[in-house]
């Protein structure tokens, strides 16, 4: 069996994932089983990427995507970002193009938006895996239970923080989100179709930097990869 790494130490404190939280321990098997029996991205030791890249208390914007890529060496356990050198697929390329006219700067010079993650950007996918090849594969609700847990912890901080959700799916399951200390942006997702319908002119970046100032709270500080919210 495919051994399927722990959530990160933090994570699981603030998650309440004790010994008696039997689900999460449902879903580790479940995924165990089906790296073990199917190609599947990301690679188990990504699994926990995001997490393990954005600490529970530096989160200050989650990125709501459907489900990784399924594609070959594209998916690294952050949603929509791909490993440094690999092509950028459309939906980011649309994401960094809406980064250029939403701040009027260069976009990145990469796609893999670690840099996004380690300042508190929590890029996370409704499914966290895929089976090669075939896309919303297990979009089934095989991960409902464990992303409800996330957006239901994150909602009930008092702190600041910006929820992105992206498309139909990250819609979905973010209707739980009903703090007024949080910003909740709804658009259609970015891949090429969704783009077209809503996604393009949502200036996610200029908004969530203008709201974080209303907070008296700092956004994310990029990393000299990534420009910076502070426009």
């Amino acid at each position: 069996m495919n051994r399927i790494p722990p959530l990160p130490a933090d994570w699981q404190h603030a998650l309440q994932l004790d010994s008696t939280a039997t689900w999460m321990d449902d879903i580790c098997s479940r995924a165990a089983d089906t790296y073990a029996t199917e190609v599947v991205y990301p690679p188990s030791a990504d699994l926990w990427n995001a997490f393990e890249l954005c600490p529970f208390e530096k989160v200050r914007v989650v990125v709501l995507g459907q489900d990784p890529y399924h594609g070959p060496g594209q998916a690294h356990g952050l949603a929509f970002s791909v490993p440094r050198g690999v092509i950028e697929p459309p939906s980011l390329r649309n994401i960094l193009k809406e980064f250029a006219s939403d701040t009027g700067r260069t976009p990145p010079p990469t796609g893999d938006l670690t840099a996004w993650a380690r300042e508190g950007v929590l890029l996370l996918n409704t499914s966290l895996t895929v089976r090669a090849g075939a896309a919303a594969s297990h979009s089934d609700g095989r991960w409902d239970p464990f992303v409800h847990r996330v957006l239901e912890v994150l909602n009930t901080e008092a702190r600041p923080i910006a929820f992105w959700l992206w498309g139909a799916h990250a819609q979905k399951r973010g209707s739980i989100l009903n703090n007024p200390r949080h910003l909740v942006l709804r658009s259609a997702h970015p891949s090429p179709l969704g783009a077209y319908r809503g996604f393009w002119g949502s200036k996610p970046f200029s908004t969530t930097a203008e709201w974080f100032k209303t907070q008296g709270a700092d956004g994310p500080n990029w990393s000299a990869d990534l420009p910076t919210f502070d426009l």
